[in-house]
C-alpha cells in the first residue's frame, strides 16, 4: 500500500528545479529519508518559511501534490544548489500546484495532525528532507489542499526561477 510523505524544500532554486523538472533530489546524508519513498507513493510538496529567503514574511506551505514516478536511486550526476550537493533522487508526476507563494499554511493544521504530537515544537520535525504522514493526516492535508490546487500546466510557469544550477 502506498505511503504519503511531505517533501520539504527550503530553497527557491531547488523548488524551481523540483517543479519544472518533476524530480526530487536528496542531499548527502539523507539516504534513509530518501529510501523511505517508493514508486507510487503520494507526496505533498512543502516550502519552508525560509524557502524564499524572507522567513519573517513567508509561511511554510504545502504547495503541490505528486506521485513518486521512479525508485529513488543514486544520480548519475549529482545536482548542486548553492553549496549543497544532492546525490540521490527520483522522478515525480506533479498532478496539482497552488499558485506561486500560495497554498496550504501547514502551521494552521498542526494541532489536528498526529504526526506532530507536540504542537509547540512541530517545526523541529520539519528539519529533514521528507516526513512520512499517517493515513489520517494525509487525508486531512489532501482535503485541505485540494481547493488551492491548479492543474500542473496552469501553475508550473510561476515556479520557474533562473539561477545557476548544475546537474
Amino acid at each position: 500500500m502506498p505511503s504519503t510523505h511531505l517533501l520539504i524544500i527550503g530553497d527557491r532554486a531547488a523548488l524551481s528545479w523540483v517543479v519544472t523538472e518533476q524530480r526530487m533530489a536528496f542531499p548527502v546524508g539523507r539516504s534513509t529519508a530518501a529510501r523511505a519513498l517508493e514508486e507510487g507513493d503520494e507526496v505533498f510538496l512543502y516550502t519552508t518559511r525560509g524557502c524564499f529567503r524572507n522567513p519573517t514574511r513567508d509561511l511554510g506551505r504545502v504547495i503541490g501534490r505528486a506521485v513518486v514516478a521512479s525508485p529513488v536511486r543514486v544520480l548519475d550526476e549529482p545536482v548542486v544548489f548553492g553549496e549543497r550537493t544532492f546525490t540521490e533522487g527520483c522522478r515525480l508526476e506533479v498532478s496539482g500546484l497552488a499558485g506561486f507563494r500560495e497554498g496550504l499554511v501547514l502551521r494552521d493544521l498542526v494541532p489536528r495532525l498526529s504526526v506532530f504530537p507536540d504542537p509547540a515544537t512541530w517545526s523541529v520535525r520539519m528539519r529533514r528532507a521528507s516526513l512520512t504522514l499517517p493515513v489520517a493526516d494525509a487525508g486531512l492535508v489532501r482535503a485541505e489542499l485540494e481547493p488551492s490546487l491548479l492543474p500542473y500546466d496552469e501553475a508550473a510557469e510561476g515556479y520557474r526561477w533562473k539561477a545557476p544550477v548544475s546537474g
